[in-house]
């Protein structure tokens, strides 16, 4: 088998693969000399088919077998002999004559195309300094956990009077569209809180005043937008039978609540509040901490890109991008500009995201930085739990398609590489407030000052950059995540 070099243009390499038509015949006389041993066939004795008539029976099927064994060998010995790491899966080109190749009578030649992945020298993360910011619970912020605990915990009792807002209503109900009943619109001890929200806009409200045993007759219209198609925008009566009302009791924070919830004193119950903010305000400043790293290795690394894997990185952007677009969700940023320049402004995003997926990568791979089966195994399980009843099928789907459990795999990695530079990196913590953490990431970090009441947040495409950084298990591996997805723009870096 002989490997030339015929082309190399930046990352971009490609290979000429020659296997002869005599080295193709040895092969072939070999391949058959091993298996006629194994072959049975009627009227020979096994392990006694001459090698001729195996070659007869079978020579055409066995010859397509080793044309495809000589193609994979010859694509992996181009990459092997040439030190080369693949930064996608290498393509085959100029294959040609192959009727010719089977028939014994022909040179087998081919090219291989195939991006290598850059070479460079990733910065000394020793070097990089970034600001941590931080913020500290505070009684308020507890205190205003605990009274939404209370209100979510509200035990009712039942009144003989008439039912009022935020009194909890049971009742029977039979709900009908021109006179006649409709699927899922009948139900026997049905509950709901008046003015909670849970039923059709104007249901609840005509509950006010009704007692137990009342009969009521509620007029409706199912909004526009409603899931069930047959009833959108429909309007509708419901039948309703008053069986129960009940007031709600005042709630009081004390130790007989603290039980309710599975805690043993009213103390217990206020540090774990303080125990879970705490972990949510330590996310938000790992969160801040990560985009502030990603900013300072981009900036660091000027590295030729591999150009199949920014353009798979665009092509899931902007098939996001798009996909916002059919359902109405177009980023604020985008409003007003032309395809043309979207893709320019997106494309940056990809190109952003991957060079941050190579530095990432090369770092971990470097320090020898790895995940664990433990930890993937682990990771499938959490996802598996969001399917209540499915959990076997989703771990199987996981254990059968290497694929998906790479995508469970790499942001694992990347997590691991980042939490290995923030290990080394110099970092200055600044304490700010819980709405200087939640900021978008375009706002610059300042010392504490009063809370104020913070805004809505806009993400802007630097942000969602930041907050998807690629797998940072690149290697031959076109990038899976799409970045642009509005789903996600809130992660943040989480």
């Amino acid at each position: 088998m002989q490997i030339v070099e015929k082309k190399a243009e930046g990352l971009s390499r490609t290979f000429g693969v020659l296997v002869t038509a005599a080295d193709i015949a040895g092969r072939l006389d070999k391949k058959i000399a091993e298996i006629a041993p194994q072959v049975q066939l009627k009227g020979f004795r096994k392990g006694k088919v001459p090698a001729s008539h195996v070659r007869k029976m079978f020579g055409q099927s066995i010859m397509g077998d080793l044309v495809n064994d000589l193609v994979q060998e010859g694509v992996n010995k181009a990459v092997e002999q040439n030190a080369i790491r693949p930064a996608s899966s290498p393509e085959i080109a100029a294959l040609e004559n192959v009727e010719a190749v089977l028939k014994g009578g022909a040179d087998l030649a081919f090219d291989v195309a195939v991006e290598a992945m850059p070479e460079f020298e990733p910065m000394d993360v020793r070097s990089i300094s970034i600001v941590k910011p931080v913020a500290e619970v505070t009684d308020e912020e507890i205190d205003t956990r605990l009274a939404t605990l209370a209100e979510g915990n509200k035990t009712y009792t039942p009144k003989k009077g008439k039912a009022a807002k935020d009194d909890s209503v049971t009742m029977n109900f039979v709900g009908k569209v021109d006179g006649v009943a409709f699927d899922g619109g009948t139900a026997e001890g049905a509950t709901v809180v008046i003015g909670s929200g849970q039923l059709i806009p104007g249901f609840e409200d005509q509950l006010i005043g009704a007692k137990a045993g009342d009969e009521r007759l509620v007029k409706v219209t199912f909004p526009a937008e409603y899931g069930a198609a047959n009833l959108a925008g429909k309007d509708a009566t419901f039948d309703v039978t008053v069986t129960e009302v009940q007031a709600p009791g005042k709630t009081v924070l004390d130790d007989e609540f603290a039980k309710r919830l599975g805690l043993s004193t009213m103390d217990a119950l206020r540090e774990a509040v303080k125990s879970q903010i705490a972990n949510e305000l330590s996310g938000l400043s790992r969160a801040k901490a990560k985009r502030s790293l990603l900013d300072a290795l981009d900036n660091a690394h000027v590295i030729d890109l591999p150009a199949k894997m920014v353009a798979a990185e665009f092509d899931a952007i902007w098939g996001a991008v798009q996909q916002d677009r059919e359902a109405g969700n177009v980023d604020p940023d985008d409003e007003g500009k032309s395809d043309d320049e979207l893709k320019v402004e997106y494309r940056g995003i990809a190109e952003r995201r991957v060079r941050l997926g190579l530095v990432l990568a090369e770092i971990g791979r470097r320090n020898n930085v790895e995940v664990r089966d433990e930890e993937v195994a682990r990771a499938i399980n959490m996802e598996a739990m969001r399917y209540p009843g499915q959990e076997k099928q989703i771990i199987d789907f996981y254990r059968q398609n290497p694929n998906a459990m790479a995508q469970v795999r790499a942001p694992l990695y990347e997590e691991k590489v980042v939490d290995f530079v923030l290990e080394l990196a110099k970092i200055e913590t600044v304490t700010v407030s819980r709405a200087a953490l939640e900021a978008d990431d375009d706002t610059p970090v300042v010392e504490e000052k009063p809370a104020k009441k913070p805004a809505a947040k806009k993400t802007s495409k630097k942000a969602e950059a930041d907050a998807e950084a690629p797998s940072a298990e690149a290697e031959a591996k076109p990038a899976k995540k799409p970045a642009a997805k509005k789903a996600a723009k809130k992660a943040d870096a989480e």
